[in-house]
């Protein structure tokens, strides 16, 4: 009985979820302009989407600002969660992980705020740069948290080990902890990908004129009507998403098949 309400509930929580996501993307396939009634089905708002060139230069700019501070706050980060492994003051490392969780639980206006004061007391102009560096900033610790518990989770006696049969610092990075931790740098990248595809009140307030992402971007038009053409884009990123989250399930499956064929052939 309890299974079953178990069931139930989770069932009650998706449709919550997942409801008003269909809803949008159903419309996108209206011939309509409004979301009122569904007047039939078309391919009209995609083509709209795919020939709206200024459109598609936003969601180049988006996903190129993804992957780039992902790309760079992985690196970062990874070291990060390194170093502070490796700080055996225990005050010290505390005092770390305390300045990396101030961001994480931040509000994103206060985050925002602070960029801009600080790209414009440094005169840098808003822009490309400023948007990067911000979503690098942000994404740092999302990554840290990643990858720390992976480190934790790596046995001493592995690197002792390693060391003993000759291997230099080089090596044990290169072959002994970077495979280990492998699975936390694949999920703190994914995540600082997300987060920087999700994010808007830090981007709102860092971007410039002539530069925009696709939150920001939605949320202008949005002020100025629905327009269907971003319901149609909201299925199209729906789809990416989808693609981006089976594609990390993906990685992790393959990951464990080769530990488990590894365990198999030294037993």
């Amino acid at each position: 009985m309890k299974r079953r309400f178990a069931n139930i509930y989770l069932i009650i929580v998706f449709a919550i979820l997942y409801a008003p996501i269909i809803f949008l993307i159903a419309y996108s396939f209206s011939q309509g302009d409004t979301m009122t009634n569904f007047h039939g089905f078309t391919w009209r708002h995609y083509q709209t989407l795919f020939s709206d060139t200024r459109m598609l230069a936003i969601v180049a700019n988006t996903l190129l600002i993804a992957l780039l501070s992902a790309l760079i706050a992985t690196l970062i980060g990874t070291l990060g969660a390194l170093s502070i492994t490796r700080t055996t003051k225990r005050v010290t490392r505390e005092s770390l992980l305390t300045l990396n969780n101030v961001l994480m639980v931040s509000p994103d206006v206060i985050i925002g705020a602070s960029f801009l004061i600080f790209f414009t007391m440094l005169k840098i102009p808003l822009g490309f740069s400023t948007v990067l560096m911000s979503h690098i900033a942000f994404e740092i610790p999302i990554v840290v948290l990643m990858v720390l518990p992976r480190l934790r989770e790596m046995s001493a006696s592995l690197l002792d080990a390693a060391q003993d049969l000759g291997a230099t610092t080089r090596q044990l990075l290169t072959h002994v902890i970077i495979p280990f931790i492998s699975p936390g740098i694949f999920a703190g990248f994914f995540m600082a990908l997300t987060y920087s595809l999700d994010d808007f009140a830090v981007t709102f307030f860092v971007t410039g004129n002539g530069f925009s992402t696709l939150s920001v971007e939605i949320y202008s038009r949005a002020r100025q009507g629905i327009n269907l053409e971003i319901n149609a884009l909201s299925g199209v990123m729906f789809l990416f998403s989808l693609l981006l989250v089976g594609g990390y399930y993906w990685i992790q499956q393959a990951s464990q098949k080769r530990r488990q064929r590894k365990r198999e052939v030294v037993s």
